[in-house]
C-alpha cells in the first residue's frame, strides 16, 4: 500500500519504519515540527509541507498526532486538511483523543467519500517498532476488515471493540488504570525508601504478592534509579486521565482515585517534569527528591 504518515514523532516514525520493512511504501510524511518529518527520512516518504499533499499521495493515511485540537485540525473541513480530495481514501487515527473526536471524524470523512478507523495503541516505542503493539480498533465493522491485514502487520495483537469512539473509551480506562497504578508503585516505593528498606527486596516482594502489576515491571527500576527517559511522557498521562475522568462526569460518576492520580501528574507539569517519562512521578513520592524537598 501508499502510505502517509502524519505526525512523525517517536511514535508515528516507528510505525512508518515498521511498515516498509513489512513492504509497504511510505509515499508521504508529515509534521508540524519539520524537523521530525526529517528524521523519518529513512522510510523513503517524501516529507510535504501540506495535509492535502499527503492524501493525494496516499491510499491510507495513518495520524498519531498530539490531541483533540490537533486532530481537529488536520480534518479541519476548511484550509489546508487530510480531507482534501479524500475521496477513497482510509484514515487510521492512532493517537489517544476523546471518544466524541473519533466519532466527529468519521463524520467528516464519510461526508468526503472516505473512511475512518481510530487504531488506539496500548503500547510504547519499541512495539512500534517492531510490529508487535496491542491495538484496540473502533469504526466500522467492513472498514476494519479491510484494514486488517495492515493492521496487523503493525500489532502482535489485534482487538475490535465496536462503532466509533469505543475503542477510544476503551484506551482512556486502559491509561487512567494504569496511571493510578503508576501513582500508587511511586508511593509504595517512595515510603519503603524512607522507612529504610532494601527497595530490591520491596520490588521483589511486590512482584509475588498483590502488590504486582505491569507497571511494577516496566516502571519500578526506573522509579529507584531515577531513570525516566520518556516513554509515555507525564504531559501524555495528565491528558489521557483528564478524558477518562470527563468520562466518568459524562455518566454520573465520581472516580477520586484518577481525579487524584491526574493531580500529581498536573503538579509533574507545574514543576517542569512533564517531559519526564511517568515514571517520573516518583520525584514527587521518595523523600529527598524535588516533589519532597
Amino acid at each position: 500500500m501508499k502510505i502517509g504518515v502524519v505526525g512523525t514523532g517517536r511514535m508515528g516514525a516507528n510505525i512508518a519504519r515498521r511498515l516498509t520493512d513489512v513492504g509497504h511504501r511510505i509515499v508521504a510524511l508529515h509534521d508540524v515540527n519539520p524537523g521530525a518529518a526529517q528524521a523519518a527520512a529513512d522510510t523513503g516518504g517524501e516529507i510535504v509541507a501540506t495535509l492535502a499533499r499527503v492524501t493525494e499521495l496516499s491510499e491510507v493515511v495513518i495520524t498519531v498526532v498530539s490531541d483533540d485540537a490537533a486532530t481537529e485540525r488536520i480534518f479541519a473541513e476548511r484550509g489546508d486538511s487530510l480531507l482534501a480530495g479524500a475521496e477513497g481514501r482510509v484514515f487510521i487515527n492512532c493517537a489517544t483523543i476523546s471518544p466524541a473526536v473519533h466519532v466527529e471524524v468519521q463524520r467528516r470523512c464519510e461526508a468526503h467519500g472516505a473512511q475512518s478507523l481510530e487504531a488506539c495503541m496500548a503500547s510504547s516505542i519499541p512495539q512500534a517498532r517492531e510490529g508487535t503493539l496491542y491495538l484496540m480498533i473502533g469504526g466500522r465493522r467492513d472498514v476494519f476488515e479491510r484494514m486488517r491485514p495492515l493492521l496487523a502487520q503493525m500489532s502482535a495483537s489485534l482487538r475490535y471493540i465496536g462503532e466509533a469512539g469505543k475503542a477510544a473509551q476503551v484506551k482512556a480506562l486502559v491509561n487512567m488504570v494504569m496511571n493510578i497504578n503508576t501513582a500508587g508503585l511511586a508511593e509504595g516505593l517512595g515510603l519503603a525508601e524512607a522507612l529504610g528498606l532494601d527497595l530490591d527486596v520491596v520490588r521483589a516482594v511486590f512482584s509475588q504478592t498483590g502488590a504486582n502489576s505491569r507497571v511494577l515491571e516496566t516502571d519500578g527500576a526506573d522509579m529507584q534509579a531515577r531513570e525516566h527517559d520518556v516513554y509515555f511522557s507525564a504531559e501524555h498521562a495528565a491528558k489521557d486521565s483528564g478524558i477518562a475522568l470527563r468520562l466518568a462526569s459524562e455518566a454520573g460518576l465520581q472516580l477520586p482515585l484518577a481525579a487524584a492520580t491526574l493531580a500529581q501528574y498536573e503538579r509533574m507539569k507545574t514543576l517542569g517534569l512533564g517531559e519526564l517519562d511517568k515514571s517520573g512521578i516518583a520525584e514527587l513520592t521518595f523523600k529527598g527528591r524535588r516533589g519532597q524537598a
